[in-house]
């Protein structure tokens, strides 16, 4: 039996209460799986799991086992990281949780880079505009847009990213000019879920603008392809919009005002900082986006 594998198939299984679910997650077969727990049961000669057709739960000599086997595959992580950092080589698998927007630009273009840099790195992304739990998603390292991070977990300051109000010539054409934010209101302005409220900053006027549209979407990319296509006003990270404004596909609305932009952060738990390989991607990061995009 190969202890190690079959310690994270019954980690895994504790962690989600359910084989299925844990052997999509490790890429097995449930029938690995349900295999490795069995092993580790007959190894210590406990019952580790109780099972139903509908639920998995730990025994009370599952959950002491249960935190042993977290301790040993933590130190198995530690021991493998120090090793190769004698050689001065990265190696292992990050699993990183981001925006969907930031995950299939910037933050790709990075992993591109440094995967090429250290090619026995592996990534794993999480792509969502929802909050990522760390510890429930085996989340290494979260990226997230906020003023200030979670005082509960580490995080660093990565950039500051800008956002533009912006639409297609063609829909403005159509449309009319936008001289004042209150002109919003007769527009349709494409949303970002949960952000139906545009905060509107001018010289002398601070503006709260309940905007309304016929799409929106979970991903800012979704709310952009709109925006091009003619369909409407959006609000867009700079990072999205700024390649559209420079080929005049998107033309800022409204430039004597603006909207609030947000700090990148780069979000993770203490253990994991710990690992050569986090902390160096992080390193790595801060680095390449040391520079605001505005």
């Amino acid at each position: 039996m190969d202890k190690i594998t079959a310690i994270q198939s019954f980690v895994e299984v504790a962690r989600c209460g359910s084989f299925t679910k844990a052997a999509d997650n490790l890429e097995l077969s449930r029938l690995q799986v349900t295999r490795h727990v069995q092993d580790i049961e007959q190894w210590l000669s406990l019952r580790l799991f109780h099972r139903t057709t509908r639920k998995v739960s730990l025994t009370n000599q599952g959950e002491e086992a249960l935190s042993y086997c977290k301790q040993i595959l933590s130190s198995v992580s530690d021991l493998q990281s120090r090793a190769h950092s004698h050689n001065n080589e990265l190696v292992g698998t990050i699993r990183v949780a981001a925006p969907i927007g930031l995950g299939q630009n910037m933050l790709f273009d990075a992993i591109e880079e440094f995967v090429a840099m250290h090619p026995s790195t592996q990534f794993q992304l999480v792509l969502s505009d929802s909050l990522s739990q760390l510890v429930d998603e085996r989340v290494d390292i979260a990226l997230r847009y906020t003023h200030q991070p979670n005082e509960q977990l580490i995080a660093r300051k990565l950039m500051f990213i800008n956002t533009v109000m912006c639409a297609s010539p063609e829909y403005l054409n159509s449309k009319g000019d936008i001289t004042t934010p209150q002109d919003l209101l007769q527009h349709n302005c494409l949303l970002h879920t949960g952000s139906a409220t545009w905060h509107i900053l001018g010289k002398n006027s601070d503006e709260k603008i309940s905007v309304k549209g016929n799409i929106s979407a979970n991903d800012m990319s979704v709310v952009r392809k709109a925006a091009i296509r003619g369909m409407g006003i959006a609000n867009l990270p700079c990072d999205l919009a700024q390649e559209y404004l420079a080929t005049k596909q998107l033309v800022k609305v409204l430039p004597n005002y603006s909207t609030p932009g947000s700090h990148l952060w780069a979000v993770y738990l203490s253990r994991n900082y710990q690992q050569n390989l986090v902390r160096a991607f992080i390193d790595f990061l801060a680095q390449r986006w040391q520079h605001d995009i505005l």
